[in-house]
């Protein structure tokens, strides 16, 4: 009996050990497992793909008569880094009828494809969240000024290609328990930038930084834009950028309910932070902008480390793709599956969902 429990423990031993082992390959066996292709499903293993080097992460989809097909998704690759500037040749189709055993490739002779601007369906929401304690507009308010006027110029489009696809809002805080609007949402370059130019040295007094609560307040702020969205059947993605130069000082929140509330925020939040020299927590700030973090070791640095910053907000912005196509099933022909591929360069990746032919007849209108 001694015997046969030792047997059986160091088996037991050596699963845990194995199972140890494979951590890393669980996380990523389960990473298209955990929402990350949105709407969409891994692909059938009758096509012979093999692992996806790109993640396509559906959004959302539709179908309009007479014969398109829409999809919207966002590409990243597999460390989540987002994946701009793919064009129509890069994807490719392949459908399965209910008398089709595996998919087919739909040739351009039988449908056409295009990536269509997606500003009507989908609002990219930026909040800019500013430390404006009595250190910073002691010392360095007019570089902070330059930087962030720098910020919204680089992510805000221009006027005359104004839409409302890319919208911001500025807010700041000190030690004070409160979130300050500078400025509501808007999607006006030029109203952004005058609320900037607005701010004098006299706005707060407060030698404190409640910088907990700021990231708290914010995140609840940003939720609130995707739910405001999603109430308009707008899809919404966001992105918190929160500057300061110090640590928290108010000590009104814990330093865990701040994380924990980056931590389980919904996934289309990014989270980006700004530190400014020598008296900041590195590792903190790295933790509340879980997404990307840069850090400026003095103030002449401040509008590089923004344009940094800039520079991801526009990549995530750039990766979401509205895919429409003209699919040859028609009528009766019941539910189809589909498959979308993208190639780019040595990588690629693809993603299953499906959809309703009923009714559909010739033409597209693409």
């Amino acid at each position: 009996m001694k015997l046969n429990l030792k047997i059986f423990s160091v088996f037991c031993l050596t699963l845990l050990a194995i199972s140890c082992g494979n951590a890393d390959d669980d996380v990523d066996f389960d990473f298209n497992d955990k929402g990350e292709l949105g709407k969409g499903t891994t692909v059938d293993d009758c096509l012979g793909f093999g692992e996806n080097d790109l993640i396509l992460s559906i959004q959302e989809q539709y179908t309009a008569k007479p014969s398109k097909v829409s999809v919207f998704f966002k590409v990243s690759d597999a460390d989540g880094n987002p994946v701009v500037g793919l064009v129509e040749d890069d994807f490719t189709i392949y459908e399965q009828g209910r008398n089709d055993d595996c998919f087919n490739k739909i040739s351009t002779t039988e449908s056409s494809k295009k990536i269509s601007p997606n500003g009507q369906i989908f609002n990219n929401s930026t909040l800019l969240v500013l430390d404006l304690s009595k250190s910073v507009l002691d010392s360095s308010l007019d570089e902070l000024k330059a930087a962030s006027i720098s910020f919204i110029n680089n992510v805000m489009p221009e006027e005359e290609d104004k839409s409302d696809s890319f919208t911001m809002s500025i807010h700041w805080f000190d030690g004070e328990d409160k979130l300050h609007e500078l400025n509501p949402l808007t999607s006006s370059r030029d109203e952004l930038v005058s609320a900037i130019e607005s701010i004098t040295s006299t706005i707060s007094s407060d030698a404190s930084t409640d910088l907990y609560g700021a990231a708290i307040r914010s995140t609840d702020l940003a939720s609130k834009y995707l739910k405001d969205n999603t109430a308009k059947d707008v899809i919404g993605a966001a992105s918190v950028v929160l500057f300061t130069d110090g640590t928290d000082q108010a000590s009104r929140y814990t330093k865990a309910a701040a994380l924990k509330k980056v931590t389980d925020a919904d996934p289309n939040i990014s989270f980006f932070s700004i530190g400014l020299g020598s008296e900041i927590d590195a590792e903190i700030l790295k933790e509340l902008g879980k997404t990307f973090s840069v850090f400026a070791t003095n103030k002449e640095e401040l509008e590089t480390t923004f344009n940094e910053i800039s520079t991801k907000i526009s990549e995530r912005a750039n990766s979401f793709y509205l895919f429409e196509y003209c699919t040859p099933k028609r009528d009766g022909s019941g539910t189809s599956n589909l498959v979308i591929q993208v190639k780019k360069q040595n990588r690629e990746g693809a993603v299953q969902t499906k959809f309703s032919a009923d009714g559909f007849t010739g033409g597209c209108g693409l």
